[in-house]
């Protein structure tokens, strides 16, 4: 029974994650949001002091059912290692506590130094995100704008099309790689990946030692046959001594569906006044799980088609290439470089939300996958703070509209060499024309000739570096105006 509804359980929630991250539009976090906050990282960096209670509540008495039910990537795992048909495959292991511990110490420490890539390799989460984003969701992606197109052939537009592109290849060939290796851990040793490298699982296992319900032998009962070892996929059972390691239980329910003499028991173990040896637990026949459940609802809202590749149907534009900034932009609300590095997972969500193709992850080594901001595609429109509102850990503050059009995470640079008015002797005024913070005006190149170009003029003071001017620049590849980022947010 435990395992069925563990099974039922971890599909839900499996179905409900997975669905979040993949979905572009932003109406599905109205009502799913909340799968990503119940994370246990995700909940710790944004000092979600509730969340973070409840699961340490729920692994002290239920042990590590978080690893089962809610965590994706143990769920995954599942997954995979169920699709291997081979019978009794597994035996019980020692821990390896000093790997363990040790990937924990590390983790702690890039965590506290702000070394964002080794937070982001490492966590659970955020790396079943990035497979999600990056091999998934364009195959998702592909079947919306199939729908677009037979609901367009109907003049209807319940759908809208996105264009699919490749954010970063650092990160995909990470998101590739983490998933090879995961497959064939899961393969061949089922949950080897969360008892010996996963951070959060070593953090909960320690609490599950002390955990009030807990898998456990009866040793009048037991015939040590070992199905119940060959069959546990976290290889926590020891049928000789009849032990089960609850550090590495992952409370699947796989080893009581297997015990034919009912020897194995989740439960409170009670000690017994007997002359039974005093560790020896008593029988009980108590089944308990947890319910975790959500509504599922989906809307897909029509927006406005995304940008054309050619200028009047005729000729092509050349694509945009990305400037070299001193300084990378981080998003309105992560308040500074340092946060965002400190608190980052890099799970992608920010990223396949954003609807302006601002978003994509870093090729920098040390915040390798957290969000940076380039307009080559769009600009960081001043009513937009989707990315705010989705983050689970807090590196990207929720702000309002208010908010972010005063904080100012740039400014905006003019390169004579790459300007039109410069280079083809033409009026364009693109960039003073459609800064939204008026941030831009245009001033002749010679003050004392009054038939001087007009070419742009910058007043730091009033920019807060959406990139609009460096969107909308026709200068190709390299716009002739471009954004330098903060290191530190500023309000104006």
């Amino acid at each position: 029974m435990l395992r069925k509804i563990r099974i039922t359980l971890a599909t839900v929630m499996m179905f409900l994650i997975t669905w979040l991250l993949l979905d572009f539009t932003g109406m599905t976090h109205r009502w799913l949001g909340w799968v990503a906050k119940i994370q246990f990282l995700p909940a710790v960096l944004a000092l979600n002091l509730v969340v973070v209670a409840a699961l340490v509540l729920l692994t002290l008495v239920f042990g590590r059912i978080y690893c089962s039910v809610i965590c994706p990537l143990g769920i995954f795992q599942d997954l995979v290692s169920s699709l291997n048909r081979k019978k009794n495959r597994f035996r019980g292991s020692p821990e390896l506590r000093w790997l363990r511990y040790g990937v924990l110490v590390l983790f702690v420490a890039a965590l506290l130094a702000g070394i964002g890539s080794v937070v982001a390799l490492l966590a659970p989460y955020s790396a079943y995100g990035r497979m999600v984003n990056n091999l998934l969701q364009p195959f998702y992606i592909w079947a919306n704008n199939g729908l677009a197109a037979i609901a367009e052939h109907y003049d209807s537009y319940a759908f809208y099309s996105r264009e699919v592109w490749l954010k970063s290849l650092p990160t995909f060939i990470v998101a590739v790689t983490t998933f090879v290796v995961l497959v064939v851990l899961a393969w061949r040793g089922g949950r080897t990946y969360c008892n010996t490298i996963c951070p959060v699982g070593t953090v909960l296992g320690f609490l599950a030692r002390f955990s009030w319900f807990k898998v456990y032998i009866d040793t009048e009962k037991c015939r040590n046959c070992s199905l119940c070892s060959k069959n546990c996929k976290a290889s926590c059972i020891d049928f000789k001594n009849h032990r089960v390691d609850h550090s590495r239980c992952v409370t699947c329910g796989n080893c009581l569906e297997k015990c034919e003499f009912g020897a194995l028991h989740y439960g409170h173990p009670k000690k017994q006044a007997s002359t039974q040896p005093v560790d020896e637990p008593k029988p009980d026949a108590a089944r308990r799980a947890f319910l975790v459940g959500g509504a599922i609802v989906a809307a897909d809202a029509a927006l406005a088609q995304a940008g054309k590749k050619v200028d009047g149907g005729l000729a092509a534009i050349e694509e945009k290439k990305v400037p070299h900034r001193t300084t990378p932009i981080t998003p309105p609300g992560s308040l500074s470089a340092r946060h965002m590095a400190q608190h980052c997972t890099g799970c992608q969500l920010c990223v396949a939300q954003c609807p302006n193709d601002v978003l994509r992850p870093s090729s920098d080594l040390k915040t390798l996958m957290q969000p940076i901001m380039s307009y080559e595609r769009g600009y960081c429109r001043p009513e937009c703070h989707r990315c705010s509102q989705v983050c689970p850990t807090g590196a990207i503050s929720p702000i309002g509209h208010a908010v972010k059009a005063s904080t100012q995470i740039g400014h905006a640079v003019w390169v004579k060499e790459n300007c039109v008015v410069i280079t083809d002797g033409v009026s364009c005024g693109n960039c003073a024309r459609h800064c939204p913070s008026g941030a831009i005006m245009m001033v002749p190149v010679d003050p004392d000739d009054d038939t001087s170009p007009m070419v742009p003029a910058v007043d730091r003071s009033r920019c807060i570096g959406c990139g609009a001017c460096e969107f909308l620049c026709p200068a190709r590849p390299f716009s002739a105006i471009y954004v330098e980022g903060h290191e530190q947010h500023q309000t104006i």
